[in-house]
């Protein structure tokens, strides 16, 4: 299994989208700007979803070279494959983390502040955002393919960006964390359960589609 852990995170680097990183550099550095305190908040936000995308187009890499049928020469079982895939889009949450931490206090050098709260809920970002939109999306990638996902994780951006657009327009971005407060418990415990069903999801998906082939 550590080889296809290697496989999937050698992909992860090599197959990083320029077009989408530069899109959400350029994003993260006006939210740094613009953002206030904040800052490193929004940025973290940014850079979680960026990395979900990127661990989706790993897919796109796979499929050019036609990975599954190679993988079918190998000893591996179905459970390895998604072990990896799994486990390797775990190890990724050390990109989102680390970023996290550095625009916050990058943030708090531009502004002169800093929140140990606001610190706090970048980094619950950076874990939490992933592993929903990853919960989602793996599933579909197995069952339905590489633009399923694609197009599944766009969705799952929209609801992500009205929210920071209704604090915006409303109560103001400093009211998320107040509002959020009482639910970062719950949303935890909600993401994990996703994760930990859809690897379930995910194998039988797999499991079903070697069988038909």
């Amino acid at each position: 299994m550590r080889g296809l852990i290697y496989k999937d995170i050698q992909l992860f680097c090599r197959s990083v989208d320029k077009k989408l990183i530069l899109i959400a550099a350029g994003a993260i550095a006006l939210l740094l700007a613009k953002a206030g305190a904040y800052g490193g908040l929004m940025g973290s936000i940014m850079l979680a979803m960026t990395v979900s995308m990127q661990n989706i187009m790993t897919f796109s890499a796979d499929e050019k070279v036609d990975w599954r049928k190679y993988q079918k020469a190998l000893p591996v079982s179905n459970l390895s494959v998604i072990l990896s895939k799994y486990l390797s889009v775990l190890i990724t949450l050390v990109v989102t983390v680390l970023g996290s931490i550095v625009f916050s206090l990058v943030a708090c050098m531009i502004h002169g502040k800093f929140d140990i709260m606001l610190l706090k809920l970048s980094v619950w970002s950076a874990i939490v955002i992933p592993l929903i939109w990853m919960g989602i999306c793996l599933p579909l990638t197995f069952w339905f393919g590489f633009r399923s996902a694609q197009t599944m994780g766009l969705i799952v951006a929209i609801p992500i960006f009205f929210m920071i657009k209704f604090f915006e327009d409303g109560p103001g971005i400093s009211q998320i964390p107040v509002s959020i407060s009482s639910y970062l418990l719950w949303i935890s415990v909600a993401a994990v359960i996703i994760f930990l069903l859809s690897t379930a999801v995910s194998l039988w998906g797999y499991s079903m589609k070697n069988k038909k082939q």
